[in-house]
């Protein structure tokens, strides 16, 4: 049965993000806040799929956490559902995307009007710059940057490998980091196609300050993110 749901659930997000991304593209030609909006209407849809197909809630946990103007998120990152999740509730979000992707048609429009952050990720010192300077931008507008301080989706309880980038950009930033975890990579695995019962919780920690020591911010950030995420793998 869990096989039959998450292979119609696979189908339906397909179909209903090509509706979106295609069908809707007029969007783009309106103001960046209809863009925006739309985005989060997906992401609607698809947390309204997941429990509809696979018997999957989404449950949004400190909510008084929850950035609502100029932030750094720093997510635990165990799946794809990560990425897109959190635009269903956070007030106006951006995220870091590779150069390559700006070559798929639709996502790279999508995310042109959004105002998403491209980086070369091969350009090392020169993307980093590029992403200090472009964060500021959006900074200024009040939106929520969305980063992954792995940078890569690992298996829930598997050891944590946080990268160095997060402490770079929250050195030349003057705005709160807002850690989440999260325990979505048990019912979205990493791999397959399989979506497991269950609830997937999202959990806004404290925010830490700017203006902290490189090493202490690290030390606190990754002890926050994975004390927090490895008492959800106990739901």
């Amino acid at each position: 049965m869990t096989t039959l749901r998450s292979l119609v659930f696979v189908i339906l997000f397909y179909l209903w993000s090509i509706f979106v991304a295609v069908g809707l593209s007029p969007v783009l030609f309106g103001p960046r806040a209809w863009t925006m909006t739309l985005i989060g209407v997906w992401g609607k849809g698809i947390v309204w799929l997941l429990e509809l197909c696979c018997g999957i809630k989404v449950e949004v946990r400190g909510k008084q956490h929850m950035p609502r103007g100029a932030a750094l998120v720093a997510s635990k990152h165990q799946c794809m559902f990560d990425v897109f999740a959190q635009f269903s509730w956070l007030p106006d979000a951006c995220f870091v995307t590779k150069k390559e992707l700006m070559w798929i048609p639709f996502f790279s429009w999508w995310a042109m009007r959004a105002q998403m952050i491209v980086v070369d990720r091969g350009g090392h010192a020169t993307a980093l710059r590029k992403l200090i300077r472009d964060s500021k931008k959006r900074f200024v507008d009040d939106r929520q940057l969305l980063i992954f301080p792995e940078g890569t989706r690992t298996a829930p309880g598997a050891a944590p490998d946080y990268k160095p980038g997060v402490a770079a950009l929250y050195r030349e930033i003057d705005v709160p980091v807002h850690p989440v975890a999260t325990n979505s990579g048990v019912h979205w695995p990493k791999h397959g196609f399989l979506r497991k019962p269950g609830t997937i919780v999202f959990e806004y920690l404290e925010p830490i300050a700017p203006g902290l020591k490189r090493a202490e911010f690290m030390r606190l950030l990754q002890d926050r993110i994975e004390t927090a995420s490895n008492k959800l793998l106990e739901l």
